[in-house]
């Protein structure tokens, strides 16, 4: 796990970095790809002390924040919120099982802009992939649309078994993109 602390409006403290650390530490029984942390310790009008701790793993990304009167305590509320956060996404994980034998294989194509644009017969292809189209509820394209940071995802769902997208609007909500026949 490699782990970031920085200080804001306060001095560096061995200490008070070793016991955040000491506490990032036992996070990794809940995720076993490597872990990048960011810890921001900061003190506000000096009576607040505030940690807030970023996450990052395998397309994960988890924010949490305290705010208290005293360092420790905040670095304890904050390990408490992302230890929660990190059942949670480990709980959902463990609750889906994959409708094996039912997947689809998509291909996407990439063309090069030059030769759509100059009205060549054919476009030039830069790139192809094929990847496996999982059935999956809506809910779950979106938890994993999330989990993978991706502004759209292309899945099968598993009541009509159709090919869907899921996708993030610019104001913050999800679409759904379903093929009418």
């Amino acid at each position: 796990m490699q782990i970031a602390v920085t200080f804001r409006h306060m001095d560096s403290s061995d200490p008070v970095r070793s016991y955040a650390e000491e506490k990032l530490a036992r996070l990794k029984k809940y995720i076993d790809e490597p872990v990048e942390a960011q810890v921001v310790l900061s003190v506000e009008k000096k009576i607040r002390h505030k940690a807030e701790v970023t996450l990052g793993a395998k397309g994960i990304t988890i924010k949490a924040a305290d705010q208290t009167e005293d360092m420790y305590a905040a670095i304890d509320g904050v390990l408490d919120k992302l230890e929660r956060q990190l059942k949670r996404y480990k709980d959902k994980i463990k609750r889906h099982k994959p409708l094996t034998g039912r997947e689809r294989q998509v291909a996407k194509t990439v063309f090069a802009a030059q030769s759509i644009d100059e009205g060549h017969a054919e476009p030039t292809i830069i790139k192809t992939d094929t990847f496996h189209v999982k059935p999956m509820s809506v809910e779950e394209a979106v938890m994993q649309m999330d989990l993978l940071e991706k502004d759209f995802l292309v899945f099968t769902d598993s009541n009509s078994t159709e090919i869907n997208v899921v996708y993030r609007r610019k104001d913050g909500n999800y679409g759904l993109i379903v093929p009418q026949s």
